[in-house]
């Protein structure tokens, strides 16, 4: 007999649950390549202090199904706690069940309990059923700000700046 889905958090011994899941988002998204991430990764910044994230992993029968990564932040101009999602990643076989509306409930649930009141996260250009399933949970698309990036070099060069 097949048990509910249950979600729970992650504990370091899920590094490795963790780290697969989210290559497999990854991998669904077509951007397998991009992930240079590795277990020890995991363990190390979502387990040792100073904490980078937590994780809530969703089980069927013992078997991970679902994914959700957040941190918080802070929001200078609210003064106030938010959360972010990284990662939420709902297995094929539980797509359209309501899963992943769950791991959102959950992951605010926490934030609320830190005193966050605020969500935020970002979504791939071409991931349509990702903005359709935010969209339906009561979420908006931002018009007003852009996502702004540096790594490899040119997050160097910003660190040299000025010196």
């Amino acid at each position: 007999m097949t048990q509910a889905v249950h979600i729970r958090r992650a504990t370091r011994e899920d590094a490795a649950t963790l780290h697969a899941l989210v290559v497999a988002l990854a991998d669904m998204t077509g951007h397998r390549a991009k992930v240079t991430s590795t277990v020890e990764d995991f363990e190390h910044h979502g387990f040792d202090e100073p904490v980078a994230f937590e994780g809530l992993i969703a089980e069927e029968d013992g078997k991970p199904v679902g994914l959700c990564l957040f941190f918080y932040n802070f929001s200078s101009w609210r003064g106030r706690l938010g959360v972010y999602i990284q990662d939420i990643y709902v297995a094929e076989s539980q797509r359209g069940t309501g899963l992943g509306k769950r791991l959102v409930a959950e992951t605010v649930r926490r934030g609320k309990e830190r005193g966050a009141d605020h969500l935020r996260l970002s979504v791939d250009f071409e991931n349509s059923g990702a903005h359709r399933f935010y969209e339906h949970i009561g979420m908006w698309r931002r018009d007003d700000e852009d996502i702004y990036q540096a790594d490899g070099e040119a997050f160097e060069t910003l660190a040299q700046l000025d010196q």
